[in-house]
C-alpha cells in the first residue's frame, strides 16, 4: 500500500522529465511532492512536506542523503550569464528540517542546518557546513572543513574533527530511520 501512495507524490512533467528512483531504495514520504527532472540515488530520504521541484533545470541526490521535512528545493534554467544552474547534491549530505536549496551544488558529507537558505550558484564543499537559520547568498563557496553561519552568512570557524566525524554518522543514522519508516508507515484512518 505504501508504494501506491508514494507514487501519487511524483509527477512528470511533460515535455521536461519524471522524477527517477527506485522505490525500493529510497523513502519518499507520503506527504512529498516531486516534480519533473528529478533523480534521487539509493539509501537516501525526502522527508514529509518537502518540495523537490525539478521543473526548468535538473535536480540530481547521490546515495544516502537525507533532505529533512519541509524543505523545498528547486533550480534555475540559468543565470545572466547564461550558465546553466541544476541543483546538485551529492552522496551522505545532511538538509535539515525547512532549509531551502536553489540552483546550487552540495558535495559529499555537507550539512545544512535548519532553516538554512543556499542560492543560486552556491557550492557548499566537501565536508562543509551551514549553520541552522544561515542565509549563504549567491555564488558563494564555503571551503571543505568550515562552518559558516549568518544573514548573510560568513566564516566562523574550521570544523573540529569531532563535527567532521560526525557527518558521515548523521547521513548513515537518518539512512536507518528511513528504513523504518519505508517499512513501518501505516495509514490510520
Amino acid at each position: 500500500m505504501l508504494c501506491a501512495r508514494r507514487r501519487l507524490s511524483t509527477w512528470a512533467l511533460e515535455g521536461i522529465g519524471k522524477p527517477n528512483f527506485d522505490a525500493s531504495k529510497v523513502f519518499l514520504a507520503p506527504s512529498a511532492s516531486v516534480v519533473g527532472d528529478v533523480t534521487i540515488g539509493n539509501g537516501s530520504s525526502v522527508w514529509y512536506n518537502c518540495v523537490l521541484r525539478g521543473d526548468v533545470n535538473e535536480i540530481r541526490i547521490g546515495e544516502e542523503t537525507n533532505i529533512q521535512d519541509g524543505t523545498v528545493i528547486h533550480v534555475a534554467k540559468h543565470n545572466a550569464q547564461g550558465t546553466s544552474l541544476p541543483t546538485v547534491i551529492g552522496n551522505q549530505v545532511t538538509v535539515g528540517h525547512m532549509a531551502l536549496l536553489h540552483a546550487c551544488t552540495l558535495e559529499d558529507l555537507s550539512f545544512v542546518g535548519m532553516g538554512a537558505v543556499v542560492m543560486d550558484g552556491c557550492v557548499m564543499s566537501r565536508g562543509s557546513m551551514l549553520a541552522a537559520g544561515s542565509l549563504l547568498t549567491p555564488g558563494k563557496t564555503i571551503p571543505s572543513g568550515e562552518i559558516w553561519g549568518g544573514r548573510p552568512a560568513r566564516y566562523m570557524r574550521d570544523l573540529t574533527e569531532k563535527e567532521k566525524d560526525f557527518l558521515p554518522v548523521s547521513a548513515k543514522k537518518y539512512a536507518e530511520l528511513a528504513s523504518v519508516h519505508m517499512n513501518n508507515l501505516v495509514k490510520t484512518a
